[in-house]
């Protein structure tokens, strides 16, 4: 009888399951954060495109949701209000690569962005396109609004 249960375990929790097992949060984070930088090298520099989700201009949300799905395989809204109601807030001093950080950057507008590590995180900039941003620099500091987790 035990040895059925401990089959049973297994086929329910599946090669994924058996991953997770043998990599810790550390390893895994570090794979994340490898993930998204392959994507940064792939599209810095892309222009800020209003609307776009491809390698001739993204907006923030058209490169989250190219980033997110390349990084990882994920398939996420399309526009930031929508990814700022998904997944699970997550405090500021507990972002892992991949969250999602957002900032207040005009009375009704919203900027997004994926953190990456070391207080960084990856997005498309309206005046240098795609590029990496540190969150302690001071505009984007006094603008921070919220993170959240999506996987």
């Amino acid at each position: 009888m035990r040895w059925l249960s401990l089959l049973v375990l297994t086929l329910l929790t599946g090669c994924a399951g058996m991953a997770s097992l043998e990599s810790g949060p550390a390893e895994v984070n570090a794979l994340s954060s490898q993930a998204l930088l392959s994507v940064l090298q792939k599209y810095r520099g892309t222009p800020y495109l209003y609307g776009g989700n491809d390698s001739r201009g993204f907006d923030c949300s058209g490169f989250i949701q190219v980033a997110l799905q390349e990084a990882y395989g994920l398939d996420v809204p399309r526009t930031t209000d929508a990814l700022a109601k998904s997944g699970t807030a997550v405090r500021r001093d507990q972002l892992h690569s991949g969250d999602l950080v957002f900032f207040h950057t005009g009375v009704k507008q919203l900027h997004a962005g994926i953190y990456s590590a070391k207080g960084r995180f990856i997005h498309a900039s309206t005046s240098k396109g795609v590029m990496e941003s540190s969150m302690a620099n001071p505009y984007w500091q006094q603008r921070y609004w919220q993170a959240r987790r999506l996987r």
